[in-house]
């Protein structure tokens, strides 16, 4: 009995310590906005943008999705949301703070939608690498994928 109780705990163990955590960081930038103002909506090419993003991201099991406290970024992500019926948080890129953020997330799947010039570098904070530049004014189909397993952190930039 205690040969079985002994091989039961240390399988339990295993389980517990071999586990990985998997945390996946999904980074776009707003789509297309009607013009320069400080807070404008979608254009109508930026709300099929964003529709096909829900396409894109439909088979995606996102967690949590994260938008800056504007019109165009929360619009970009709405369809999303709705589709994965998830409350939209607000962050602001600012004020973040890049641990905290990665142990609230730890081990989801998250949608981060942000701005040119923010999401490259919430990106490059979170795998701690000065790698992206701040997107250009007309690219509006960047899609930066962060997975981070344990301590090993891994990343690509796809172009749609």
């Amino acid at each position: 009995m205690k040969k079985y109780l002994l091989i039961i705990t240390l399988f339990v163990l295993q389980i517990s310590f071999g586990q990985e955590s998997t945390t996946t960081y999904y980074f776009i930038r707003h789509a297309e906005k009607v013009d320069n103002s400080q807070n404008p909506d979608l254009s109508e090419i930026g709300l099929e943008r964003a529709n096909l993003w829900s396409k894109i991201f439909s088979e995606v099991g996102f967690d949590e999705i994260y938008s800056t406290d504007y019109k165009r970024t929360t619009q970009t992500a709405s369809p999303t949301a709705t589709a994965k019926k998830i409350k939209i948080k607000l962050y602001n890129p600012k004020t973040t703070a890049i641990d905290s953020f990665k142990k609230e997330t730890l081990g989801k799947k998250v949608l981060i939608v942000g701005h040119s010039n923010t999401t490259p570098n919430f990106v490059n904070q979170i795998i701690n690498q000065k790698k992206y530049a701040d997107i250009e004014d007309t690219t509006f189909g960047n899609l930066y994928i962060v997975t981070i397993v344990d301590k090993t952190i891994s990343f690509q930039l796809l172009k749609l």
